[in-house]
Formats: structure tokens, C-alpha cells, sequence
């Protein structure tokens, strides 16, 4: 089986194009697969798939398996790698997510990919969209305790579900303490994606996320999307931010209709072919 390794900051995926031909992948397939010692490694694995509603129809796994929802990171590669590839020829993109379809625009200098905007659509603060628990029908710079400490959080859902944490340093160590625990909080049923946002003036804001399935990775698209959009909501910044993660710089703007649009790069590391019996040695290894 061939596959593809991509990556937008950092954030890496392996991409199967299953566009001619369907691809079933086991929950041991995709553990397997996304692990850096056994398998190939990566945040996440993009299924590409037919759509009658869209160019193309992309699935979105987690390391541990579970279905990630909508990725702006997952979907830059996917849009880079149509491109590239010639199997879709035009600068715009409509693609079929589990969280209904995102608008893509391919930008190019000297018939090459420089960057891609996704459009996340628009920020949903309610509760019953994330989901979370509790009464109040949002949850804007709301207290909660984790871990001993007490914390004010922003909650919404951005096609996937986030935890804004406004700090005066997002640090790695509390990044590790913190995310885990608040990924599993009893208040979020299905779990939640946390974002360590420090906003150093209204247009600029530092991010680190930890993603429900994965943990730290070196940027989210989806994280900025959510830190941006809770930002704006609280009055801690403007509607075009510069967002720096780890992995490097995303810009992140929210335009007056209220949809969220991210602009970043993607790159092709490597393509390459699965050993015929991969699946039965990772059965071996994983058991």
C-alpha cells in the first residue's frame, strides 16, 4: 500500500489516497502506523476518499485511533498534496470533512504550493456543541479546577472541540501537567483539544496545544482557530492575529462574517510503500 508523509509546522501526517481504490484500516492498523518506533510515525493518518458533495472527502485519525474531526493542518497537506499531484488543477478547494465542508484557497509563486488558507468556519460556543457539561449555555472565561489549580477557560468547538486557557507563559512543563488532565475532564464526555494561548499584544499571541489522541504537537491549525476566535470573544485581540507555535509562525484572521480562516505552508517529506505483511507483523509486536 503507498502512502504519503506531509507535514503544515510541524504537525505530521501520513496521507493514504484511497480515491481509486477504498482503504480499511483497523484501529491496530492506525495505532501501529501512527507510532515513531514500530510504524511510521505521526500525529495523525488522512484518509482521502471520493465525495459526491465536494472535490474529495478526507478522514482524519488520531494516533489512538479515534476520528479527529476536522484538521486545518490535515487539510492544508490534503490540498497540497491534490495539487501536486495534478488531481485537482484549480486554486479552489471544497472538501467534505465530518464536520461539513471547508473552503480551501491554494495560493502560488512560480508554480509552486507557498501557502494554503483554510476556512474553519464559524466558532460555536455552546456547550451542547463540544460537548460540555454544566448549565449555562456557554462557557467564556469561565473557572475550573484542575490538578489542584484553579483556571479560567474558554470552551467552543471549531469543527473539533477546544479548551482556551489564557496564561502569562505558556510553558511547556504546564503544557504536559495540565493537558492530559483537562483533555479528560469529566466536564467534556467525548474529550477535548487544550489550547496554552499568551497573547503578547492584540495582534500577536504565543500557542502550544495539546490534542485529545496525540498530545503536544507543534502546531494546530485548529487550536489557533479556537485561541484566536476565544481571544476576539474575550476583547484580547483584534481579527487578524500572528500566531506563533512551535513549529512556526500561522496567521490566523476572523473575517466580519465570523468565519475563522488559517494560512499556513505544507509540505511532501517522503512517499513510500507498506511491506506486504505489515499488518501481520504489527499483530506480533502490538499484542
Amino acid at each position: 500500500m503507498e502512502f504519503y508523509k506531509y507535514h503544515s509546522l510541524g504537525n505530521d501526517f501520513i496521507l493514504i489516497d484511497a480515491l481509486e481504490s477504498p482503504v480499511r484500516l483497523s484501529p491496530e492498523d492506525i495505532r501501529m502506523l501512527c507510532d515513531r518506533h514500530l510504524g511510521i510515525g505521526s500525529d495523525g493518518i488522512i484518509v482521502l476518499q471520493p465525495s459526491q458533495k465536494a472535490a474529495c472527502r478526507m478522514v482524519n485519525y488520531n494516533p489512538d485511533a479515534s476520528e479527529a474531526g476536522a484538521s486545518g493542518n490535515g487539510l492544508r497537506c490534503l490540498a497540497k498534496h491534490l495539487y501536486d499531484t495534478g488531481t485537482h488543477t484549480g486554486k479552489r478547494l471544497k472538501v467534505e470533512t465530518p464536520s461539513g465542508i471547508r473552503d480551501i484557497v491554494i495560493h502560488t509563486a512560480m508554480g509552486k504550493v507557498t501557502t494554503i488558507e483554510v476556512n474553519m468556519g464559524r466558532p460555536d460556543f455552546r456547550r451542547s456543541s463540544i460537548p460540555m457539561k454544566g448549565e449555562d449555555n456557554e462557557a467564556v472565561d469561565q473557572p475550573l479546577e484542575v490538578e489542584g489549580k484553579r483556571l479560567n477557560v474558554t470552551c467552543l468547538s471549531v469543527g473539533s472541540p477546544h479548551c482556551v486557557l489564557f496564561l502569562d507563559e505558556a510553558d511547556v512543563r504546564l503544557v504536559r501537567e495540565l493537558g492530559p488532565a483537562l483533555e479528560n475532564h469529566p466536564l467534556f464526555p467525548l474529550r477535548v483539544n487544550v489550547e496554552f494561548a499568551q497573547v503578547i499584544n492584540m495582534s500577536e499571541m504565543r500557542l502550544r496545544s495539546w490534542e485529545r489522541g496525540a498530545g503536544e504537537t507543534l502546531a494546530s491549525a485548529a487550536g489557533a482557530a479556537a485561541a484566536v476566535a476565544a481571544a476576539l470573544r474575550t476583547g484580547r485581540c483584534k481579527r487578524k492575529v500572528h500566531v506563533q507555535l512551535p513549529g512556526g509562525l500561522m496567521e490566523v484572521e476572523v473575517t466580519a462574517e465570523g468565519e475563522v480562516l488559517t494560512r499556513g505552508p505544507a509540505r511532501r517529506v517522503f512517499r513510500g510503500e507498506l511491506d506486504e505483511d505489515w499488518r501481520e507483523r504489527s499483530r506480533i509486536i502490538l499484542a
